[in-house]
């Protein structure tokens, strides 16, 4: 007979349950990565309207 390995003897298919703490940590994470990314494409907007300015605003050098 073959020697079965300890883990699967009593393994179960269905998932473990969801904890209070685990709930809250994915929710947690998902507000935080909402956040990052809108910080992320706030920063793109500003960089880009502040290279449009940059390249609008001619030279100060003067013309001596």
């Amino acid at each position: 007979m073959a020697n079965l390995a300890k883990t699967t003897v009593f393994t179960s298919n269905t998932p473990p349950k969801e904890t209070l703490l685990d709930k809250t940590t994915r929710i947690v994470r998902r507000i935080t990565e909402d956040e990052a990314e809108i910080r992320h494409q706030k920063t793109v907007r500003l960089r880009n309207a502040r290279i449009e300015s940059e390249a609008d605003t001619p030279d100060a050098s003067p013309t001596s």
